[in-house]
C-alpha cells in the first residue's frame, strides 16, 4: 500500500482546499495544514511551486495514481494529437476506477480502486481486476451480479453528493454504465479548479 493512499485524508488539508467536495473532508473543520506547522501561514508559490502544486492536486483528485503512472500517462497524452491538456484529462477519464467512481457505483475513488482490485467489475461481459484498464467509447462497465448488494454500493448510488456528468449513461438500477464521449476538461465535474496547463508546464521544463 503506498504512503498516499495510507494518507488520503491528509490531501485536502496539505493542498489546502476540498478537492472532492465531501461533506465529509476534514478541511471543512480544520482548513490548514496537517502537522505541528500546518497552521503557519502559507508563504507565496514560485512558478515551479505554482505548477508542482497543480500536479499534486490532479494527482489526488485520482488519488490511487503513482508518480509513475501520472508521468507515464502525460508521456501518452504528449504523444497524442491535439492539445496535451485535453488529452491528459480524457485518458484519466478513460481509467476504469475512475468511471466507475463517477457512475456513482462507489462513494470515493479510493474505494473505486478496491472495488476494481476485488474483482467487483466487468467491461463488456468481462471481469477486469485492473484499475488503470483505459477504457473506450461504447464500453459497458457493470458491476457483477454477486456484489449489487453490497452496503458501499447502495450507499453510494443513493448519495445526493454527486450527480453522473453527462458523457456517461448510467442505469443504476442494473448497474451498468457506458462511456458515450471522451470528455473535455470543462465536461469533468471537478469539485475544485484543475489546471492540467500548468502540469503540462510542469513535465516540460
Amino acid at each position: 500500500m503506498t504512503k498516499r493512499i495510507r494518507a488520503k485524508y491528509k490531501i485536502d488539508r496539505r493542498l489546502g482546499e476540498n478537492i472532492w467536495g465531501r461533506p465529509k473532508s476534514p478541511y471543512n473543520k480544520r482548513s490548514y495544514g496537517p502537522g505541528e506547522h500546518g497552521q503557519r501561514r502559507r508563504g507565496r508559490f514560485s512558478d515551479y511551486g505554482v505548477q508542482l502544486r497543480a500536479k499534486q492536486k490532479l494527482k489526488g483528485v485520482y488519488g490511487n495514481i503513482t508518480e509513475k503512472q501520472f508521468k507515464a500517462i502525460y508521456r501518452e497524452a504528449e504523444r497524442m494529437k491535439g492539445d496535451t491538456s485535453e488529452n491528459l484529462i480524457g485518458l484519466l477519464e478513460r481509467r476504469l476506477d475512475s468511471i466507475v467512481y463517477r457512475a456513482k457505483f462507489v462513494p470515493t475513488v479510493f474505494a473505486a480502486r478496491q472495488f476494481v482490485n476485488h474483482g467487483h467489475v466487468r467491461v463488456n461481459g468481462r471481469r477486469v481486476n485492473i484499475p488503470s484498464y483505459r477504457c473506450k467509447v461504447g464500453d459497458v462497465i457493470e458491476v457483477r451480479e454477486k456484489s449489487r448488494d453490497m452496503g458501499l454500493v447502495l450507499e453510494a448510488i443513493q448519495s445526493p453528493e454527486r450527480d453522473v456528468p453527462d458523457y456517461i449513461e448510467v442505469d443504476h438500477a442494473q448497474l451498468k454504465a457506458k462511456l458515450t464521449r471522451i470528455p473535455a476538461l470543462a465536461d469533468v465535474p471537478y469539485a475544485v479548479m484543475m489546471e492540467p496547463h500548468l502540469v503540462i508546464e510542469y513535465y516540460s521544463r
